[in-house]
Parts: structure tokens; sequence; C-alpha cells
């Protein structure tokens, strides 16, 4: 495994792939049973993994909870961040962004964690009603306090992103260190604006469902076990003609390469990640020990030029406004010769 500086505004060294635990419990009525989640967390850690993605509202606390356990004495070799908004009970403040919520659900999940501090606290949604002013500057007074080291935005469209980055850069409030958004081959919009925005900013990109739910394993066109019953909601499927075509790609390059197609797509997420200025860091969702061991055989497989030029074309997406005005104008915004100008290693904000 290798590791990466979280964004240019953090020290923060993370692993290439990082651990999603939502699986961990069974309070939502599916997922992994305690000594399951153990041998996947230890597999992860074993493998030289160090970045541990959790939330309150996972398993209803469980996920919290079983972490708590594993990480014990071992604390200080993980960052271990969790995210807060949807609540875990009932009551008109338990769930929203309002400093009342941050503060409360903060407490809530350092305790079900047995720890003092979370290395990075993901405000997990926007609620459409906390101003972006609360938000940032409640994580800056629990950075301040120590509760947290770093804060983001999770599913927080880019122009908050930015307006909250913005404000925390002129008042003096800890920058943001990130966003976290989901990012696949069958889900490419971020590319539009957030990954280009975090690029820009210095911002880490913590990337969710980088198999589309499981989509990309392909084991969806024989069975509809797994999340597609318990977690229908996150799972893409073969609803359009893009879709089956880049399922289609998946599968054949995985058949050339002699690999399962689990692993071609978080290669092709990897090989995306090593381009980008800035850490790009797929979240693996892992149910079972040997999902985990399939997606971490992924780190040893290169795809080739060739073969990551098919992905990327079958899952291209259109580039809508105002990105596909300014392809077309290019010749002209470039003074007639575009090929003769060097863009900048990192993207002008």
């Amino acid at each position: 495994m290798r590791y990466r500086t979280f964004g240019r505004r953090t020290g923060l060294r993370v692993s290439e792939l990082a651990l999603g635990t939502g699986n961990f419990g069974t309070g939502w009525g599916h997922g992994s049973q305690p000594d399951e989640a153990q041998r996947i967390f230890t597999a992860y850690a074993e493998a030289g993994g160090n970045f541990i993605d959790t939330a309150d509202i996972y398993q209803f606390g469980q996920s919290e909870q079983l972490l708590g356990d594993f990480l014990a004495a071992e604390r200080d070799r993980f960052v271990v961040a969790s995210k807060y908004t949807l609540g875990t009970g009932g009551g008109l403040h338990a769930t929203g962004n309002s400093r009342k919520t941050m503060i409360a659900a903060l407490e809530a999940s350092l305790r079900r964690l047995k720890t003092d501090r979370l290395e990075l606290y993901w405000v997990h949604f926007p609620d459409g009603l906390t101003p972006i002013e609360e938000i940032v500057r409640g994580l800056d007074d629990l950075a301040r306090a120590g509760k947290i080291l770093y804060g983001g935005l999770s599913n927080f469209p880019a122009w908050r992103v930015a307006r909250g980055d913005a404000l925390a850069e002129l008042r003096g409030w800890t920058p943001l260190a990130g966003i976290q958004i989901e990012h696949s081959l069958v889900e490419r919009t971020a590319e539009h604006e957030l990954l280009p925005m975090a690029d820009a900013l210095g911002l880490g990109a913590a990337l969710w469902s980088p198999l589309g739910g499981g989509f990309l394993t392909g084991k969806y066109r024989t069975s509809d076990e797994g999340r597609l019953k318990g977690l229908g909601m996150l799972v893409h499927t073969e609803k359009t003609a893009r879709e089956t075509a880049v399922l289609d790609v998946v599968v054949a390059v995985a058949a050339e390469a002699g690999v399962a197609p689990i692993q071609v797509a978080l290669a092709w997420s990897l090989a995306h990640a090593a381009a980008a200025p800035t850490a790009r860091i797929p979240i693996l969702g892992p149910r079972t020990r040997e999902q985990l061991d399939a997606a971490l055989a992924a780190l040893t497989l290169e795809l080739s030029p060739a073969q990551l030029a098919r992905l990327d074309a079958a899952s291209a997406i259109p580039l809508g406004t105002p990105h596909r005005q300014v392809q077309d104008n290019q010749a002209r915004i470039t003074g007639g010769n575009p090929e003769s100008l060097v863009p900048p290693p990192i993207p002008v904000a």
C-alpha cells in the first residue's frame, strides 16, 4: 500500500485505499457480523491500510462501536474519519448540520469509538437549512478544542464547498481538508465541477462507491443478492445503454488480463487518482473478507494505456454547460494554437 498526504492543506498521510465500514454490524438488517468485521479490519491493516471511514448512521451506531473495539491499543496508527447529519435517534435536533447537532453528534461518536479525537470529521450531507458559515466555524471550533484535527464536506455541491473554503481562508478558521463524493467508472459527473475544484483548491477527495455499489463487479447480471436488496438506492444497474457498455468493457478487459472485474474497476480508479495533483482515495466497502481480498488485488494490477482509454471512452459523460462551450472555443481562447500552450501543473482556481 502506498500513501499520500490528504490534500495540499494537510500533512495527514493516508493509504491509497480507505476502508469504509458501512457494513460493520447488522443494525440495518444486513451487513457483517462482529467476527467477520474483525477479519476485514485486520486484513486491511495487515495490507498497510490506515484510513478508516465510518459515520454515526452506519448500522445505527454499530459500525462505530465495533471500530472502537478493533482500534483499541493501535489507535494512533490509524486515520479515523466519521460523519454526522443523519443521526442515530429521534428528535428535532438529532439530525441536520446545526452547531447543536454537530457537537452532540461528535461527542456520541467519540464515546462509541472509545477515543478522544477524530482525525477527520465530515458533514455527511447538506441539510438545506444551516448556513455554510455556521458549519465551517463549528468545525473550526472543534479543531481548536482538539476534538477533531480536520473537517470536510461530504456530498456538498461545489459552489458551497468553494464558499466555505474561501470563508475559512479569509477569516482565519481551520481550512477544510477535503471533500467526499461518489466517483467510479459508472458515476463520473464529479469530474465536471467537484474534482477540478478539489484539485485547484488543494482539497483531498475521498471517493465513495468506486464499484457503483457492486455493479462494476458484474455480479448483478446473475444475482440480486447483496446490496441490490439491502442498499438498493446506492447501487447502479443496467438501466441505460451507457451502463451496459461500461460493464461490457470492464468484463472484457478483465478477461484479457485474467483477473476479476472488481480489480479492473478499482485499477481504473487508482490510475486516475495517481494522475491527479491532489489525493483521491477510493473507499472500499466490503461485507466479507473475501470481498476485501479481491479488492486489494487491484493494487498490483496495471492496466495498459489502451485498456484505460477503452474504459474512459465507454464511461465518458456529456460535458454539459459551460464545459462544452469552453471546449468548442479552445482555438479562439488560446489564440489559435491550443497545442502550443502548456497548462499549469495545478489547475487555476
